[in-house]
């Protein structure tokens, strides 16, 4: 009996000591590691960990880096931009991971057989459309099932793309810009430049950088990189849809000029305000177009903007590829299913018939246009035209005849390796539209949810400024940015001159270094005496106005559904000092980051560590964390640079 109590006790402080221990093991406890990628084994930043059935995540440092709470038996999950997408079973404390990176096919010459594969490759969709609505050279009907048939024409360009993501940036295109220089307040006091919304540089920067390489040079514009940012400008109160301030302090890079910052909010509207959307999905689901960081991405991006659509809201879907077609006629925002549907059953495959697809997209865009609505064609591509109109003049042709319906456009650019980002451009800034590039899931969140109607909703387009310097007060200055958006000092009260767009609630920065009068030596922009001019032409002007003021900054822009633009104006006066806003400083970090990255003449005593300590005094509240991905993305560049 004594015997048997023993071995009771015995058994049960067994169990209890298993169950302990049972109940230690299902306690959290911190995963850490550190992230790299499998070829070149650096580490790879901004890598999203995500725990697997729960809202817990956490993100890469400059080294890899990441750290999380986590169970064991848990699985976390490793995702970013460029990289293939992995999931882990937690068994320990630490666990390194290795990223593979999103390989590009060399192109494979078609063949006879491929030729007669391809006659019978066809790209479905579901829906109903008449033949008459399809345009290009090849369509095929069959029933309910509005398809884009791919002929001959893609076997007679002898490059077949076989479902691979593409990681090589020498089939990228880029506009070659050349940098702003330095002018004389005395002989040009006057500059003029369109706004610039856009922020497709930055992301498409960040896409470079967590891929482990330095951003082409021309890839960046430093506008689009400081827009990127949200600021917290002065709203507007009055009748005008905008407002614009200026603020001066010391330039960053350069500490005996001046840098002026002019900073530009549209009006907010409440997304229930919002007028009645009729939108046009125009999705190229060519070849090029395959896979996770393409078309399937850019069904997500949609599903996501379908999720706030209203009754009054319309969607139409328009497809190209060797040719094009509707597989959505105009359907309701509360028919969310039938959308989603429709987006899934979309398919790669084939050539690239871009104009065809912006033709037939505006054509349905003006038969169910919307008085005093919002009428938007919405572009997704990875820019790669190659049959039809595909030359960036030709598009430009094209663009500005459609552009003359009232239909706005947003372009959203998509993918790697062959993203050609000369034609969006081309495409945005001509087409009275915007431009941003998605990179992953979350930053289609920020472009069509965050931002929806900024990115899709219009207050005030042809928004132009024009800034006029004191030559008492300025000896030269340069725009910072905006090469490719330069005016004519004439076209500025010129309404027939296109200029950009601003959606609601809509924020725009644009920085002047400044050289003030009285700064000794060669400096920037300054030239010798004239000879035969009057001496003083480029020094000092002849007549004094005796303003204390630094400069005027004029405004024009034209409401939505008018011809005829509205001016405003504002003089800024130099108090000296430094004393300037948390944005202006924010702000300030990423133009002279931009500069580094561009090698820029100008980027005078930049260095990457300046760009990190100025922005980490700016960081706010940051509630997205943009500002502080920002900070990383620089660590990332200083340690390539080593």
């Amino acid at each position: 009996m004594k015997n048997l109590k023993l071995k009771m006790m015995l058994l049960t402080t067994v169990a209890m000591l298993l169950s302990s221990l049972t109940v230690l093991a299902q306690q959290p406890f911190t995963v850490t590691g550190v992230v790299v990628n499998a070829q070149t084994k650096h580490p790879v930043i901004n890598v999203k960990v995500a725990l697997t059935g729960s809202q817990a995540a956490a993100t890469t440092d400059a080294k890899g880096a990441y750290s999380i709470a986590a169970k064991k038996g848990d699985r976390l999950t490793f995702s970013v931009s460029g990289y293939q997408t992995k999931t882990v079973k937690v068994t320990s404390t630490v666990h390194n991971v290795s990223l593979s990176p999103m390989v590009r096919v060399t192109n494979v010459e078609a063949s006879e057989d491929a030729d007669m594969q391809l006659d019978e490759c066809v790209v479905i969709a579901y829906g109903s459309s008449p033949q008459k609505e399809l345009t290009g050279s090849a369509s095929a009907i069959t029933g309910r099932l509005a398809g884009v048939q791919v002929g001959k024409k893609m076997a007679q360009n002898r490059h077949v793309s076989h479902g691979t993501e593409y990681d090589n940036a020498s089939d990228e295109d880029y506009n070659h810009l050349t940098e702003n220089r330095f002018k004389a307040a005395a002989s040009e006091p006057l500059s003029t430049f369109s706004i610039d919304v856009d922020a497709a540089s930055y992301s498409n920067m960040r896409r470079m950088i967590n891929m482990g390489r330095l951003p082409t040079k021309d890839a960046i514009r430093t506008e689009e990189l400081v827009n990127y940012f949200s600021y917290s400008y002065e709203k507007p109160t009055g009748k005008d849809p905008v407002k614009f301030t200026a603020e001066v302090g010391v330039c960053p890079w350069n500490k005996e000029h001046r840098l002026v910052r002019i900073g530009i909010k549209a009006k907010e509207i409440a997304p229930d305000n919002l007028p009645a959307s009729n939108l046009v999905f125009l999705i190229d689901v060519s070849g090029s177009m395959y896979g996770a960081t393409r078309l399937e991405l850019v069904k997500s991006s949609l599903k996501l903007l379908v999720n706030n659509l209203r009754e009054k809201d319309r969607v139409a879907i328009v497809v190209y590829a060797g040719a094009a077609g509707e597989v959505l006629p105009s359907t309701s925002g509360t028919d969310k299913q039938k959308i989603r549907e429709a987006l899934d059953n979309l398919t790669a495959g084939g050539s690239t018939a871009g104009g065809a697809g912006i033709q037939l997209a505006y054509k349905i865009a003006k038969k169910n246009f919307i008085e005093n609505g919002n009428n938007r064609v919405i572009l997704c591509t990875d820019g790669d035209f190659n049959v039809g109109v595909s030359s960036n003049q030709g598009l430009e042709q094209l663009i500005e005849q459609e552009r003359k319906s009232g239909v706005f456009l947003t372009v959203l650019g998509y993918g790697m390796g062959n993203y050609k980002d000369s034609k969006m451009q081309t495409l945005a800034q001509k087409g009275n539209g915007n431009h941003a590039y998605i990179d992953n899931i979350q930053e289609a969140n920020k472009i069509l949810v965050q931002e929806f109607g900024g990115t899709i909703y219009t207050v005030a387009k042809d928004v132009k400024l024009q800034v006029e310097f004191n030559p008492e007060k300025v000896q030269t200055y340069r725009l910072v940015g905006y090469e490719s958006r330069l005016l004519n000092k004439e076209d500025f009260n010129d309404d027939t001159k296109d200029a950009g767009e601003m959606g609601a609630g809509h924020t725009v920065t644009a920085f002047y270094e400044v050289v003030p009068v009285g700064v000794k030596g060669n400096f920037p922009g300054s030239v010798d005496d004239l000879k035969y001019q009057d001496k003083q032409l480029y020094s000092t002007p002849k007549a004094t106005s005796g303003s204390s003021e630094l400069l005027t900054v004029k405004l024009r822009y034209k409401l939505p559904n008018e011809d005829v633009s509205s001016k405003m104006e504002l003089p800024l006066v130099d108090k000296g000092g430094n004393n300037v806003s948390e944005d202006f400083r924010f702000a300030a970090s990423v133009a002279m980051f931009g500069q580094l990255l561009r090698e820029s003449d100008f980027k005078g005593e930049a260095t990457y560590n300046d760009v990190v300590s100025l922005a980490k005094t700016a960081l706010g509240s940051d509630e997205q964390g943009y500002r502080r991905e920002f900070v990383r993305l620089v660590e990332a560049v200083k340690g390539m640079e080593k």
